[in-house]
């Protein structure tokens, strides 16, 4: 039987792939599992960059270290401000907070200004009280020591904590508050505020101010003019009295 012949049929050609090999090769695999573990390892984040947890370790220290007071108080600064300056930096170094860039002089000059702010009228008003108060802060210690602690390690340890840290996602007011409440730890069991209550509440009132201050600088005007912000007020309400 001889085979059929189509003569207005045109020969078959063989059918072009799907896919051609460069696109084949171009093409990746996505395993469901790595991306599961990849989405994982992002959404995880280490107990040292993790705010809250640094925040109720740093309350923690200022409450169990108060038995150094009134002996050993530049030691429990140091540790203090250390363990706080320990999550900020950590933070930094993990990318999780707020990293300082380069800044305009109208932003630092918004910070000292700001700071100013703060200092000037309460320096005026209450000048004796701020000069017992500092020297019942830092007690048997030295104008080198003071300076140092409130130009370097307090405002680096509390702006890269507190406005750094702690304010990338949050309010203002409520990290000022928070700031607020750490200081108050630190500094009121200082103070004897059973014999002094007045002077207590004073300078409670005055922390909140402050610390609101720091965090709404940071807001309007960046982390570095916070920072000059601290320093300012540190040594017009604490360095300057202390003298």
């Amino acid at each position: 039987m001889s085979p059929m012949i189509y003569p207005d049929r045109p020969d078959p050609q063989p059918s072009e792939p799907l896919f051609q090999p460069s696109e084949v090769e171009d093409a990746t695999y996505e395993s469901p599992f790595e991306a599961s573990s990849s989405r994982q390892a992002a959404a995880h984040r280490g107990s040292a960059s993790d705010p809250v947890f640094g925040y109720l370790v740093i309350l923690a220290l200022s409450v169990g270290l108060m038995p150094l007071i009134p002996d050993n108080a530049d030691l429990r600064y140091v540790i203090l401000w250390a363990a706080a300056a320990g999550f900020g930096v950590t933070a930094w170094l993990l990318g999780n907070t707020t990293r300082i860039g380069q800044e305009t002089p109208e932003n630092l000059l918004w910070g000292v200004a700001f700071g100013l702010i703060i200092g000037i009228p309460l320096l005026a008003v209450g000048g004796t009280t701020l000069h017992e108060t500092a020297r019942r802060l830092f007690p048997d210690m030295r104008a080198g020591e003071v300076l140092a602690f409130l130009l370097f390690v307090m405002p680096l340890a509390e702006t890269l904590f507190f406005r750094g840290l702690l304010q990338e996602n949050r309010p203002f007011w409520l990290v000022g508050l928070l700031g607020s409440l750490w200081s108050a730890l630190v500094f009121v069991p200082m103070l004897d505020a059973g014999r002094y209550p007045a002077v207590a509440v004073v300078i409670v009132t005055a922390l909140v101010m402050m610390n609101v201050i720091y965090s709404y600088v940071r807001r309007r005007n960046g982390l570095a003019a916070a920072w000059v912000c601290q320093i300012v007020a540190n040594l017009v309400l604490l360095f300057l009295p202390f003298l």
